[in-house]
């Protein structure tokens, strides 16, 4: 394995994830099966063999289950295989519990649900970490209810069914007050931990003191910190403000200085971070793949980060405790 790749302690679970995971969000919502099968089977054969899903990424657990089992062609040494399904048990797949998609349930019976299907597609008997997905649809009162997800979701722990249970969302704030359960052992922060945005400073803090893993999504805040040129319109799935653009041109300055690809510092910064186990990168290609690989394990000298810290916008730019 790459050292660019090298494992860490998922908080206090007793899971390890290398410093980048793939995420496949994309992958099961742009991608066919024949595609998606070609992008895992070069995440097996480069050393990405913790994958991170959800019940509502499109396809998603169905492709992966079709790799875990072997019948779309990946072997365990990621290349044409016989179907004999041996990435099973080198591959740790995470995933997450959504509502019925399009109809608001996310109540204790749709939780149960979603993590039955999650099983069949992934074709699995088990779940070593499972998170509770984008809890700000929901009042954190309603999610904690004796009959809420939360409850279903500890339940299904007990039971054996997932081994750990997560919580993935947005608004910093409201991770906190899971974090601060007592009951979560993961969590995924997105769109803040990037070289535009700390909002999740707090929310690391938390986690740190608690034993409480934490995976950082979102690096490249959507594309921004991802191009090396060319217009920069969006971050944050939302139009870049004047301050942000002139962050990015900064950024981009910095990095050409420095001979170092945007992409590359934007991965590094939240791995950097000691109080992060890895970050999850959405690829749609081998070729993207590759490259994000490459970044991975740039070398960067010491001195650009703190021109980097200068260039971070204002705290008042940020997304902050609430932002969605």
């Amino acid at each position: 394995m790459s050292a660019a790749l090298a494992h860490r302690a998922l908080g206090t679970t007793g899971l390890r994830v290398p410093s980048v995971v793939l995420g496949t969000s994309s992958l099961g919502r742009r991608l066919d099966a024949a595609g998606a099968a070609a992008v895992l089977r070069a995440a097996a054969a480069s050393g990405w063999r913790t994958w991170d899903t959800s019940n509502e990424y499109g396809d998603a657990e169905a492709f992966i289950g079709s790799a875990l089992a072997g019948v779309d062609g990946v072997d365990g040494d990621g290349v044409d295989g016989d179907g004999d399904g041996v990435l099973a048990g080198t591959v740790q797949v995470f995933t997450k519990a959504d509502p019925v998609p399009g109809s608001g349930d996310f109540s204790g019976a749709r939780v149960r649900a979603s993590v039955a299907e999650s099983l069949e597609r992934l074709g699995l008997d088990r779940l070593p970490l499972v998170h509770f997905h984008d809890p700000e649809r929901m009042t954190f009162a309603d999610a904690m209810a004796p009959d809420g997800p939360v409850r279903a979701l500890l339940e299904l722990r007990e039971a054996g069914t997932i081994e750990h249970l997560g919580v993935a969302g947005g608004p910093v704030g409201l991770l906190r007050q899971y974090v601060r359960t007592g009951e979560f052992e993961a969590v995924v922060t997105h769109n803040r931990l990037t070289l535009l945005d700390r909002s999740a400073e707090t929310l690391l803090d938390d986690c740190a003191d608690r034993g409480v893993g934490v995976l950082n999504a979102a690096p490249f805040g959507g594309g921004a910190l991802a191009d090396d040129d060319g217009p920069v319109r969006s971050y944050h799935y939302r139009d870049v403000d004047p301050v942000q653009r002139d962050a990015v041109l900064r950024i981009r300055a910095i990095a050409r200085a420095a001979g170092i690809p945007v992409g590359a510092l934007a991965l590094r910064a939240g791995n950097r971070d000691p109080r992060v186990a890895g970050t999850i990168v959405g690829v749609t290609s081998p070729a993207q793949l590759a490259q994000v690989t490459a970044w991975a394990g740039a070398d960067v000298p010491d001195d650009v980060w703190p021109e980097l810290d200068a260039a971070l916008p204002d705290p008042a730019q940020w997304t902050g405790e609430l932002g969605r």
